[in-house]
């Protein structure tokens, strides 16, 4: 079992609305470096650690392999949004992968709440990682006899504001989603090289996020985002059969769009399904639900964030501030 010290360690050991709704990111969006918290304190197996002395020993099999799963959790105004949906996902990641999580989902809660508490936040972002632990070289998991816990809490926006009221660019890369008899995507794995390359290409393309597809020529996902596309007021997705990640916030907009009356199918769509919708959008713990207006060069509806989208988001706004598992002891 693993407890929670609230000293930090300098020198630690290495452990074994309507269409015209305003849209605007729930976290602010100056450029911070890495964790962009002022003398930020990380969680490792149970201790707090400042964040130049925040560290894991180079034979994790972690940093080796990327053997290890991760969630990224959002909190907002006081409250950790769908926290225990994201833990659910963390230990069936864990189970597919035969990772043993070396605390109960009640501590890694308290474990999780804490660290945002010694970070003094209430806005913002928490990495929560499980590594195999330390091995050998050698690509035997049986090697590592104990997981690792990393929790890491900061403020984050993967998007500029501009993007959530002008709408993104997208492209369609050539790296495939990686096929379900491989890796399969529902792992939500420390090997995340996959979407690393797809992200390359739209940096190289000069596109704000990438379109992946799978090996039959459908859409799976962006390189860290759900797709979804709007046509004659019907909200489409791909199913998580088609690569797509089983995205918390992705179930979220399911949630709203069944309360607010419009129709959600999951079925497969292609790049020509895209081009022709009258809105598109993504979502993502980290990129909340953001718009899209161009794809592959190629205007989608009428080249502006659609009432759909600009519904969704406003209500999503408001989930976010009043609901969630309160921070503060």
């Amino acid at each position: 079992m693993k407890t929670i010290d609230a000293t930090v360690l300098d020198e630690p050991k290495i452990h074994e609305p309507g269409a015209e709704a305003v849209i605007e990111p729930a976290v602010e969006s100056r450029p911070r470096r890495t964790t962009g918290v002022k003398e930020a304190k990380i969680y490792i197996d149970g201790k707090f650690y400042s964040e130049a002395n925040a560290k894991i020993s180079v034979f994790d099999h972690g940093l080796l392999y990327g053997d290890g799963i991760f969630e990224g959790i959002r909190f907002y105004n006081g409250r950790v949004f769908r926290l225990e949906e994201h833990l659910l996902r963390l230990w069936d990641s864990a189970r597919s992968i035969c990772l043993q999580i070396p605390m109960t989902k009640k501590e890694m809660t308290e474990a999780v709440l804490e660290t945002i508490r010694q970070n003094r936040l209430r806005d913002g972002y928490i990495r929560l990682l499980v590594t195999r632990g330390i091995g050998n070289l050698g690509l035997n998991p049986t090697q590592c006899k104990s997981p690792s816990v990393i929790i890491i809490a900061a403020t984050i926006a993967l998007y500029h504001e501009d993007f959530y009221k002008k709408g993104l660019t997208i492209v369609t890369c050539a790296t495939r989603r990686s096929n379900p008899a491989a890796l399969n995507p529902a792992v939500k794995s420390l090997n995340y090289l996959n979407n690393v390359m797809a992200r390359i290409e739209a940096n190289l393309a000069g596109a704000d996020e990438a379109l992946m597809l799978n090996d039959a020529g459908n859409v799976a996902e962006g390189t860290a985002d759900n797709v979804f596309v709007v046509k004659h007021g019907q909200i489409v997705t791909p199913p998580v059969t088609a690569g797509a990640l089983r995205g918390i916030t992705r179930s979220v907009v399911f949630e709203i769009a069944a309360e607010v009356g419009i129709k959600v199918q999951e079925t497969d769509i292609t790049r020509h399904d895209v081009f022709v919708a009258d809105e598109c959008f993504l979502t993502g713990t980290a990129a909340e639900i953001v718009p899209v207006v161009k794809a592959d060069g190629r205007l989608i509806g009428n080249g502006k964030p659609g009432p759909v989208t600009a519904r969704i988001i406003a209500r999503f706004r408001e989930m976010t501030r009043e609901t969630g598992t309160p921070i503060s002891a």
